[in-house]
């Protein structure tokens, strides 16, 4: 074939895509609607799940500790719970807390704990509090203690013989073992039993191999002390994370292969429909890659066209769901734009592979005269 008549069918190529994304309407519209879909919901996927992990841990962390460290034989000292605190990082939280069984003016043995409360509320905002103590001679009652006390207001601990008298400023509910404890500050604690931390609450964040790896590092460095996971918390965290991840995956391979479907649908009837455009194309010399060009060409541009509103409308979904669900904003990530382009392309490419095959046994001379 010549360069002119090339040239002539190149054009030709062209104002019929043209035409066809102009004048067919509703297939074209269609398609490209499949093929906003797919983009905005794997954009919307692929956004939160760079996010995934970091929110993830992030409402785990609500959950309290997942690393407890005791001593049995001493007191943990202040250098000790220093080193803890470097090996779990700048991140972590630690809560130290000592132990001791008082009397209550009703003569009721109960546990009494000393801790620090700006750091408990942090590492177990999931306790139901009423009201936190601020000041030195407040305490917490827990829902059971506070049976135990004869007036609340006025709360009068006996340990060793030394009375310490306390205002009660809040409930605490858990529907575990610390309804039935007394806590105090933990500096109000030391100086009236004299007993220093044995036990250390710390929550590390990050997933499971962040875990272990605090637990390998404290005991070798500290073989003194016996640092343990809170195994459920750790587990079930690497569990949901796991699932979660599993989850997006399979939503987004689901979703691709219904818009796959969906495209295939709509190109196939529209190669059905141009037959004879194609057949006149062919009978003016375009080749057969010439041809497969043009329909494969036209099921890109509607992909791009699909990703560019579909990464729009994904992203404000993905900020949508993360202010919902996390209570923090989800931001675009242009770095998954490309992935979005490589997926909706395929799912164009794939869809448009087994039409084109009709192209190739088109009889122009029959369709032309009508057959």
């Amino acid at each position: 074939m010549s360069t002119t008549a090339t040239n002539k069918t190149n054009i030709s190529l062209g104002r019929m895509l043209l035409r066809s994304l102009a004048h067919r309407r509703a297939r074209s519209f269609s398609a490209l609607a499949a093929l906003t879909v797919s983009a905005a919901v794997s954009t919307a996927l692929l956004t939160l799940y760079n996010d995934l992990d970091a929110k993830l841990h992030h409402e785990f962390r609500s959950f309290g500790a997942n690393v407890v460290v005791t001593s049995t034989t001493a007191a943990i000292s202040p250098d000790e719970i220093l080193q803890v605190q470097n090996i779990a990082g700048t991140n972590s939280l630690t809560a130290p807390i000592s132990y001791a069984i008082a009397t209550t003016d009703r003569k009721t043995p109960v546990v009494v704990a000393g801790v620090d409360f700006a750091t408990m509320q942090k590492l177990d905002n999931w306790w139901k509090v009423g009201t936190w103590p601020s000041q030195p001679d407040q305490v917490l009652l827990g829902q059971r203690a506070a049976g135990f006390i004869a007036n609340e207001k006025e709360v009068t601990l006996t340990y060793a013989g030394k009375a310490l008298t306390l205002h009660g400023t809040g409930r605490l509910s858990t529907g575990g073992d610390e309804d039935s404890r007394i806590y105090l500050p933990l500096a109000t604690f030391e100086n009236w039993v004299g007993v220093q931390p044995h036990v250390l609450e710390i929550q590390v964040p990050g997933g499971a191999g962040r875990v272990n790896a605090v637990l390998s590092q404290l005991k070798h460095d500290l073989p003194q002390l016996h640092a343990d996971p809170v195994r459920q918390l750790v587990a079930g965290e690497s569990s949901i994370v796991d699932k979660t991840h599993a989850l997006m995956y399979g939503a987004v391979l689901l979703i691709a292969l219904t818009v796959a479907v969906s495209v295939l649908a709509t190109l196939s009837a529209s190669v059905l429909e141009r037959r004879r455009d194609f057949a006149l194309m062919k009978a003016l010399g375009a080749s057969q890659s010439q041809l497969f060009a043009h329909f494969l060409l036209e099921a890109l541009v509607l992909a791009t066209v699909g990703v560019v509103a579909g990464y729009l409308l994904g992203s404000g979904l993905a900020w949508a769901i993360g202010i919902a669900n996390f209570g923090t904003a989800t931001w675009p990530k242009l770095s998954i734009l490309p992935l979005v382009l490589l997926l909706n392309l395929g799912i164009a490419a794939c869809a448009a592979l087994f039409p084109a095959r009709v192209l190739r046994g088109l009889q122009p001379a029959a369709l032309l005269k009508g057959e």
